[in-house]
Order: structure tokens, then sequence, then C-alpha cells
């Protein structure tokens, strides 16, 4: 005889709405789900379906409870009257400004399928430029990872018992040697290794905490940013790719060009960057061009992006030329991403042969100097 399968225990309501805050307040929604969520409304609208019958569907397909919870949430509230804009406004989390924006005028102008068609491009775009800054990190990230644990190795487990045929020396040891010595009793004390790792850690989280915290502190370091050699170029161009393509989507979508600057400076990840568009669309609001503001800041914006501003605003296209500027930015940074890699690995190498022809100097020219005494 077979016992009676046991049934699921029910959740109480406490448990289910802990549950639920849980998963929408903790579970992470990735990018690409709302790249899918935007495109998949936009083809149902296409299909002819209302906006509450695609959302409801769209809430049933989607796997991320928290993406769920999110669009029924929505859905409700549409089902209520309320306009999509309006209702996406809750949510700055999942849906930024810049989208809300670009579907507020939408609405307004009756063409809601094509601000989502002009929001799912954006989001593609912007979804291959952070793609291909991801992937050229990968190389330099595991080689340093690699180089200081196998560093590591070297200094605790490995080295103080090869260096330990060196305490018989009678004569005094070269430079490099003494130098490795040092180091390497240093590293092969465990409280010397604890205190370097409470600092290491201490001092990261002060960092973490002065760029949350500390405007002047967060604008210095992305001031610094700015000059570092190769770094320094990557970065202008990645936010000059974001700039062009913020502000081409937003005008395209017939947002006043004054709201657009206002919202493109969030999407820019340099504080420098953001600082001079909020003061851009100050000035577009005294009825300066935006061309001759970005003209102050030379050292943020070439005359490749004040010109072709400026034949924009003087044709009246400037949504057109603001998109072949950010085509070609978003080549750019593209083919300089592809490029990192190559660009980094002989500097990695040098310094990893810095590091062994170091270690190997200390080791042996102390036996070369005892093979010449015999």
């Amino acid at each position: 005889m077979f016992g009676k399968k046991k049934q699921p225990r029910k959740l109480s309501s406490f448990e289910i709405k802990m549950n639920d805050w849980f998963a929408k307040h903790l579970t992470r929604i990735s990018f690409t789900e709302k790249m899918f969520f935007v495109d998949h409304l936009k083809i149902m609208i296409h299909a002819g379906l209302s906006l509450v019958e695609a959302l409801e569907i769209l809430a049933k397909e989607t796997g991320n409870k928290a993406l769920k919870m999110t669009i029924a949430d929505i859905t409700k509230d549409v089902s209520g009257g309320k306009q999509l804009s309006d209702v996406l406004q809750k949510h700055p989390k999942v849906f930024p400004s810049i989208y809300v924006k670009m579907i507020e005028a939408g609405e307004v102008s009756g063409k809601l399928e094509e601000a989502l068609t002009q929001i799912a491009i954006q989001m593609k775009k912007t979804h291959d430029l952070t793609s291909s800054i991801r992937g050229a990190m990968i190389y330099p990230s595991v080689v340093m990872t690699a180089m200081i644990g196998i560093g590591f190795l070297m200094t605790t487990v490995i080295l103080p018992k090869l260096l330990t045929i060196f305490d018989e020396f009678d004569s005094e040891l070269p430079l490099p040697t003494r130098i490795l010595i040092v180091i390497t009793n240093f590293m092969s004390k465990p409280f010397n290794l604890t205190m370097m790792a409470v600092l290491t850690v201490s001092s990261i989280a002060g960092f973490i905490y002065m760029m949350k915290k500390s405007m002047r502190f967060r604008f210095a370091v992305h001031t610094i940013n700015l000059h570092l050699p190769i770094v320094g170029g990557v970065i202008k161009k990645i936010n000059l790719a974001r700039f062009s393509l913020t502000l081409s989507s937003l005008m395209k979508s017939a947002i006043p060009i004054v709201d657009a600057v206002t919202i493109t400076a969030d999407t820019c990840s340099n504080l420098n960057y953001r600082i001079s568009l909020m003061k851009s669309s100050k000035d577009l609001e005294k009825g300066v061009p935006l061309s001759e503001s970005l003209r102050n800041y030379p050292h943020l914006y070439s005359p490749l992006v004040t010109e072709m501003i400026m034949v924009g605003e003087r044709t009246g296209e400037i949504d057109t030329l603001l998109t072949e500027l950010a085509s070609f930015y978003n080549e750019d940074v593209d083919k300089t991403m592809k490029n990192f890699t190559t660009i980094m690995e002989p500097v990695l190498i040098v310094f990893l042969g810095l590091g062994v022809g170091g270690v190997a100097v200390s080791v042996i020219m102390p036996m070369y100097s005892l093979v010449q005494n015999f």
C-alpha cells in the first residue's frame, strides 16, 4: 500500500507578500529583458492588439518575477484609464526618464508605435555599445587577476622556501635580492597580510563612499580619468557616442531640445559631460544655440561635434546630423574596443616580463656571485 502523496503546504498571506516584496525589490531586471519587453510591445501594437491586451500577454510570457509584477502594476493602472507614460514614471529603476519622455511624446502625437520603435532602436544601440566595452575589458581583467594571484602565491609560498638558501651567505647580497627578501618576509607574515587586506577593503569602501557622497571627489576622479593615456580617449568617445545617440533619439521623438539635452545629461557616465550639458540646457533657455554653448568645452566636444550640430541648427536637420554623428562614434568606439585588447596586450606583457625578470635576477645574481668566488 502506498501512502497518500503529501500535499505542498499553502503559503500564508504574509509569506506571499514577503515573497512578492523580495522578488520585486531584490530580483534584478536585466537590460536585455527590458529590451525584449519594448520590442515585443511594439510588435503586438503593430499587429493591432490594444495596449492592455499587449501588456497582459507580456506579463504572462516573461520569466522574471520582478518584471512580471511590474508589468502587472502597469497593466492595472493603464486599464484604469491612466496614460502609459504617467504609469512608467512610477518605475524609474526599470524605465529611465529618457524612455518615459519618448513614450509621452508618442502619446501626445498619436504615434506610440513609432515612439516604441525609436526606443527599441535606441536600446539596441546602447546594448551593443555596452557589450563592446565589457567585452574589451574581459581580457585585461583576467590577465591582471592572474598576475596578482601568481604574485601573491610566489611571495607567500614559493619564494620563502627558495630564499632560505641565501641565509648562510657570508658575503653581502645584491640589492635586488635584498629587496625581494624584504618583500617576501613581509608578505609571509599573517598579521601583515591581514592588515593589507583590511587596508585594501577600507580603501575600496572609502573610495566608493566618497564617489557616492562627494560631488567634488567624483568630479576630480572623472576629470583625472579624461586625462589618462589611452583610457582617457576611450572615455571621451564613449560619452560622445551616448550623447549623440540619446539626443538624436529624443529629437526624433519631437521632444523639445531643452528637455532633450537635460535628459541626455543623465545618460553620460562622466560627470564633466553631465555638468556641461546641464549648463548647455540653461543656455538654450536663454536662446544660445547648442553648438555655441558646447564650444565652451573644447576639451570635451571636438570641433566635429560642434560643427555638425551647428550645420544641423542652420538647416533644421539637427536630428539627422546627430544620427550620423552617433553612427560615427558608435563605430569608432566599437573599433577602439576591438583594438583595446591589442593595445593592452604589450603593456601587460611588459609588466609581466618586468615582474618575472626581477624575480629571476634577484635569485640568480647571488648564485652567480657565489660561483665567481670559488
